[in-house]
């Protein structure tokens, strides 16, 4: 079979890569939902801020409520840390919340830098999934789907398919999940919709293709909507050299 022909990577995503590489760091969550909306990845609307007055500023542009992220690049799992606040609903809490998590994250984490926060929109609920990449040894790229949120951990309802994904599999990935029921409207339930969750897989498989430097992908929870969706989540590790000894 001949090699497949792989398409250019957006000139934003191989920035924020090199920088983050360079640095020796994997990218932090505002960098990473940049690279995903060069991706045509539907991301929250969200601001990264220095201190808690463009914090409290920030939330007024975006409307309330809110949620508040502490952003490190020591700290990659921010609920164990304390570094997230959620359904913040006016100035003065988001302020509060800005000193909360970064206090939070010093003591978890003494040494990790705190360049600031993230100020995100609080979506409306919707059914979470989870989208992954990782890159296994044998076989490469592969994209993981399931149900997210809670339901990843209890159930590990998830299926695999090998980088490049066509559009049929990425409609098969989605009806092979236990908990499809959830997704096409179960007791009363409004469905969601498919079409949304096979153009994320479809995306994030062209992703792994065309950005080598990265080595994870977790996008989780992702609320699916009636019409649409919206990655709530998003960690990417990439490729990092080691430090000389």
């Amino acid at each position: 079979m001949p090699p497949r022909d792989v398409a250019a990577p957006p000139s934003e995503a191989v920035r924020l890569i090199q920088q983050a590489q360079a640095e020796r760091r994997h990218l932090l969550e505002p960098e990473a939902y940049r690279l995903l909306e060069a991706y045509d990845l539907p991301v929250p609307r969200h601001r990264f801020v220095r201190e808690a007055g463009e914090a409290a500023a920030a939330a007024e542009a975006i409307g309330f409520p809110v949620a508040l992220k502490v952003v490190s690049p020591e700290i990659i799992h921010k609920s164990e840390a304390g570094g997230v606040r959620l359904d913040l609903g006016e100035p003065a809490a988001v302020r509060a919340a800005f000193e909360e998590v970064r206090a939070s994250a010093r003591q978890a984490r003494p040494d990790a830098r705190l360049p600031g926060a993230l100020v995100v929109e609080m979506a409306r609920p919707g059914t979470e999934v989870i989208v992954g990449m990782t890159r296994d040894l044998q076989f490469g790229p592969t994209v993981m789907f399931g149900l997210g949120g809670i339901f990843v951990e209890a159930y590990r309802d998830v299926v695999f398919r090998i980088v490049p994904l066509a559009d049929r599999d990425a409609q098969e990935m989605i009806r092979e999940v236990k908990g499809l029921p959830l997704l096409t409207g179960f007791r009363g339930r409004p469905p969601g919709d498919l079409g949304a969750i096979a153009r994320i897989l479809l995306r994030v498989s062209r992703m792994a293709e065309e950005l080598p430097e990265i080595a994870e992908v977790d996008l989780n929870p992702i609320a699916i909507y009636e019409r649409g969706g919206l990655l709530l989540d998003a960690r990417i590790l990439l490729h990092l050299e080691e430090t000389p000894t």
